[in-house]
């Protein structure tokens, strides 16, 4: 049993989410760890693959696909709680989808000043039902009463804060607290904790009517058969030229030559094309 002290110190990860803690058998011999965000899950297999056919060497690898704002509290408290047990892993590579996340490892020392770089990009879609049942036509169709919305928690999810931006360029301050606030309060907006697991989980059962999502979740999704659909919002609202992906080497990475090995991977053609095949936007 975790005693009560720990408890409060480290955070939490849903007893459910095993799905997000890759190898968990290697976390204490494992010759990589990464911390990389969640929406990547349906990429990593392939792109650890092909990393390790070029660099041989690197056999264990630890990842986690959780959220990356519940990533950066479980590496700055230096561990974190699951199913009662803690995952102390040190991560040699993090990467956001946020610059803030990067900068706050700076100002705890984790990080040089400036030591991360941008290697991808993505965009914001709606994700609905096999029909379209609500007849979700435009991001401001989520303001309507009846509509029930799966909504990425601000507090995990980077995610969340490019949602709000689309709704503020859909509706402006208006929509943004129709949602976040108002919807919230009525029970028609609800929060997630892992969102892409929860959102197709919860339009599959009915419990909601669409979801703000990554568009390579429903490239995802569609290629796993789910009824889901996507409403695209298109150009001037899907977020695509301010959705930057980050990534870092940390300072006490346990494995720092592998660490830097992956980081010129990533940015290699090669794995650039892998994520452009799961409907990622390249940047390198």
């Amino acid at each position: 049993m975790v005693a009560d002290k720990e408890l409060k110190n480290f955070p939490i990860i849903p007893s459910d989410r095993e799905d997000d803690l890759h190898n968990l058998e290697y976390t204490d011999s494992a010759d990589l760890v990464l911390f990389v965000a969640g929406n990547q899950f349906m990429v990593m297999d392939e792109l650890l693959e092909a990393f390790q056919k070029e660099a041989p060497e690197v056999k264990k690898i630890f990842f986690e696909t959780l959220p990356p704002g519940l990533e950066l509290k479980q590496l700055l408290a230096g561990g974190a709680i699951f199913r009662d047990k803690i995952i102390d892993a040190v991560p040699d590579v993090y990467a956001s989808v946020s610059a803030k996340a990067m900068e706050r490892l700076e100002t705890v020392g984790l990080i040089t000043k400036g030591d991360y770089f941008l290697y991808l990009h993505n965009r914001i879609v709606l994700m609905v039902p096999e029909g379209n049942p609500a007849q979700i036509r435009s991001v401001s169709d989520l303001g309507r009463d009846e509509v029930r919305i799966s909504q990425p928690n601000p507090e995990y999810e980077d995610i969340a804060y490019y949602i709000m931006d689309m709704y503020r360029d859909s509706g402006g301050d208006q929509l943004v607290h129709r949602v976040m606030k108002d919807k919230r309060a009525k029970g028609t907006t609800l929060l997630t904790v892992v969102h892409h697991r929860e959102t197709p989980l919860r339009i599959e059962k009915k419990a909601v009517d669409v979801g703000p999502v990554w568009a390579t979740e429903i490239i995802h999704a569609k290629q796993c058969n789910r009824a889901v659909e996507m409403v695209d919002p298109g150009k001037e609202l899907d977020q695509r030229d301010k959705i930057n992906y980050y990534i870092c080497k940390l300072k006490n990475a346990p494995h720092p030559a592998n660490a830097e090995r992956f980081l010129d991977f990533i940015k290699s053609p090669r794995a650039q094309r892998i994520y452009e095949k799961y409907g990622f936007v390249p940047h390198c």
